[in-house]
């Protein structure tokens, strides 16, 4: 009667250790910086790798007049898409696409002046 009461007390005492592991991101909901495999698992939604041969780590999208990637389905970028509002103006082909060169730069499709 004695082990139970102790395993019983020890999964008592891990279960906030757990939950507060699991809020701050193992898998998904990572932080800039940390590493990962789709853009998915980030909190800011770009899964960023700067060359072929890099880790992919967490990344803040691209903000207005940076460089971007349109949104894709393989989940990791060279460059980030935009921030919510923003669109990447760049050149949509399926050669781009295929070798992920089709980057562009953020604009705010409102401001009229800049198109």
């Amino acid at each position: 009667s004695v082990l139970p009461a102790c395993l019983l007390l020890a999964l008592m005492l891990l279960a906030p250790a757990l939950s507060a592991e699991q809020e701050r991101g193992l898998i998904i909901n990572l932080e800039d910086g940390e590493l990962c495999l789709q853009s998915m698992q980030c909190k800011s939604g770009c899964c960023h790798r700067d060359n072929g041969l890099s880790l992919a780590r967490c990344a803040p999208k691209a903000a207005e007049s940076q460089e971007c990637s349109p949104k894709s389905l393989y989940g990791v970028y060279y460059k980030c898409p935009c921030e919510t509002g923003l669109t990447c103006d760049a050149d949509k082909t399926i050669v781009g696409s295929i070798t992920n060169t089709d980057f562009g730069f953020c604009k705010d499709p409102n401001d009229s002046y800049r198109r």
